[in-house]
């Protein structure tokens, strides 16, 4: 009978550490996500800047600052989930990069010095929100682990706890660039 009761004891301990643990590790998936939501506001708040300055020097690239600035504006509109920010995020990040790249075509542009400035905020921005997203996606993967690992598998089945996707690159994002088209253009 004291077997019993000490086995009883154990596993009611193992699973007080256990639950605890994983909303541990499910509080470090929250805070590493805003990180990331904080370094996108930062970029959002970047962004009429980076417009304002292009703007003054071409309306060759209108097409792509309305769509930065669509883009901003449902991202910062509030009431999205976090899959929706992760795509308009992809999605933002895509176009202002293609804005960087087109604006080699003006010289006069690259040497202004409020955009150097920008460029360079911009750039630490982008540093820092993927320095953000290995963080989220690292606390995801020790979450993760702890869910679906024999015995911890069995205990997160039965206190409804369910795996969280990592931040994964758009596919578009992954292909391999051609420094060759980069100079023709």
């Amino acid at each position: 009978m004291i077997i019993v009761l000490v086995i009883l004891i154990a596993l009611f301990l193992f699973g007080i550490f256990f639950y605890n643990g994983l909303i541990g590790k499910k509080n470090q998936v929250t805070n590493a996500f805003s990180a990331i939501d904080v370094m996108l506001k930062k970029r959002f708040d970047l962004i009429p800047n980076l417009v304002e300055v292009v703007k003054q020097y071409t309306t060759y690239e209108q097409e792509t600052l309305t769509k930065i600035v669509a883009l901003r504006t449902k991202a910062t509109a509030g009431n999205i989930s976090e899959a929706e920010k992760a795509t308009l995020d992809a999605q933002l990040s895509s176009s202002v990069n293609g804005l960087m790249v087109n604006v080699e075509n003006y010289p006069d542009l690259k040497a202004n010095t409020n955009f150097i400035n920008l460029q360079t905020t911009w750039t630490e921005s982008e540093e820092q929100i993927a320095a953000a997203r290995r963080t989220y996606n690292s606390a995801v993967t020790s979450y993760n682990n702890s869910i679906m690992m024999f015995p911890g598998s069995i205990f997160a089945g039965m206190l409804n706890f369910h795996p969280i996707a990592v931040l994964a690159t758009a596919e578009e994002e992954r292909k391999n660039i051609s420094a060759k088209d980069l100079f023709n253009n």
